[in-house]
Parts: structure tokens; C-alpha cells; sequence
């Protein structure tokens, strides 16, 4: 049996806030709001697997696997695919609206850094 989201739920977030509009056993699809002067954990996922899709702003994402590191500058309409594994870090350099589809793993965080004393945890 499959689980949907009959009505869309916000999550506030200390760097903004995320709108879970769809959600399954097979996938999550969110509109995250991050606020310009913050950013998200510096983090990796086990087994979720997302791909976001820049609304608007403009969005540094740090990208790290296997000892290779890169900043990406992302615009409106660019996405990027990030795998599980892969270490990520999200900074606005505007005030940033994108739209994440991703497996449904939404606990699934492993924060190596983060800049509101959540190192480690999953979940919030």
C-alpha cells in the first residue's frame, strides 16, 4: 500500500523552512526556502538519493566523494543529481527557492558540520 501526503506540511528549519508537498514509499518532492546568510548542514545521506532543481536564486553547492571536491554556482532552472554518499553543503548567496525529489529516506542525515549544533544527528 502506498502512503501519500494529502495536504502539504511545512518544517521549519533554523536556515529557512522546507514544504513536503508529495510523499510515498517511493519518493519525497519538498520546496526548500533558504534564507541568504545561513546554509544547511555539511551532511550525507546513506540511502537517499536526491536531485534539486534551482526556483530562485543563486546557490553555491559544495560536492565531496571519494577525495574529490568542487563548488558548483547554481542559477534558476540548473539542477544536480546528489547521490547517497556524497558529502554536500547548501550556502544561498541570495535568498534561494528550489524544489528537491528524492527517495523517501527523510531521517536519513549525517551532519559532519553544521552551524546550529546539530552535528550527528539525523532528523530535525
Amino acid at each position: 500500500m502506498v502512503a501519500v501526503v494529502d495536504e502539504m506540511r511545512t518544517v521549519l528549519k533554523p536556515w529557512g523552512r522546507e514544504v513536503i508537498f508529495a510523499e510515498t514509499d517511493q519518493y519525497v518532492g519538498k520546496l526548500i526556502f533558504i534564507s541568504a546568510g545561513h546554509r544547511l548542514s555539511r551532511q550525507y545521506h546513506r540511502l537517499k538519493d536526491e536531485t534539486i532543481l534551482v526556483q530562485v536564486g543563486e546557490l553555491e553547492l559544495e560536492l565531496s566523494c571519494k577525495g574529490a571536491s568542487r563548488v558548483l554556482r547554481m542559477l534558476p532552472s540548473e539542477t544536480q543529481h546528489i547521490a547517497a554518499g556524497v558529502v554536500h553543503r547548501m550556502t544561498p548567496i541570495t535568498d534561494v527557492e528550489l524544489v528537491e525529489v528524492s527517495t523517501p529516506q527523510l531521517d536519513d542525515v549525517v551532519r559532519l558540520a553544521d552551524d546550529y549544533g546539530r552535528e550527528g544527528t539525523s532528523g530535525a
